[in-house]
């Protein structure tokens, strides 16, 4: 479990794949201080284990399966690319963001980048079977950084970013055209399995949902 706030941008160092899986290997020289084999770690919002390290060169080793290749941006990062770094949640980590899983739903594509004042609007067209969780001011994590909607449109979504977040996170140096690792926030989604299971459902119960902002 994590909460979306990225502790630190990593550096690949190499991204060897096989058959039907890869090694990623990348460079933390603070997320290493901590480190140990077993530890999971949330890598542009995927939540991979830590099977190996290297202390005398920062460097963290991950088995990556041939689904997270398919279905996140993992499958297509190269030496040198910078990436998100969260370690997960320890019994005394403040929650400042909200609950994130690491488990990734999908990709979306950065549409537009539109400066408002000194921040920045991100249009992200994402899959229907994401857009369906999402909410006017409720949670996303996008490469694992905890953001908020801002709107919900046919076939995209928006978010703000403040320049804190730009300068510390990929966010700010992606352009237009590149890919974004999405997950919806978990309790949405449990929100919405939990109506369509239950027709019946109390209809003051409806009315909370709605004025919370889960269901519209």
């Amino acid at each position: 479990m994590f909460t979306g706030l990225i502790i630190e941008l990593g550096e690949v160092v190499s991204l060897e794949k096989k058959a039907d899986s890869a090694q990623l290997s990348i460079k933390a020289s603070d997320m290493i201080k901590d480190a140990a084999i077993g530890d999971s770690i949330a890598i542009n919002g995927v939540c991979l284990t830590v099977i190996k390290l290297l202390t005398h060169n920062s460097e963290l080793f991950f088995d990556v399966s041939y689904e997270t290749l398919k279905s996140t941006n993992l499958g297509n990062l190269k030496r040198g690319d910078r990436i998100n770094l969260e370690p997960s949640l320890s019994p005394n980590s403040k929650i400042g963001g909200h609950f994130v899983t690491g488990h990734v739903e999908g990709a979306g594509i950065i549409r537009a980048k539109i400066p408002v004042g000194n921040s920045i609007k991100i249009e992200i067209k994402a899959p229907e079977n994401i857009l369906k969780y999402l909410t006017d001011k409720g949670s996303v994590a996008v490469d694992g950084i905890s953001l908020t909607v801002v709107d919900v449109l046919k076939d995209a979504f928006s978010v703000v970013i403040i320049p804190h977040t730009a300068k510390l996170t990929t966010i700010g140096f992606k352009q237009v055209g590149d890919t974004v690792n999405l997950e919806p926030d978990i309790l949405s989604k449990y929100v919405i399995n939990f109506l369509q299971k239950n027709k019946n459902t109390d209809a003051s119960l409806i009315s909370v949902l709605k004025k919370s902002g889960y269901i519209t």
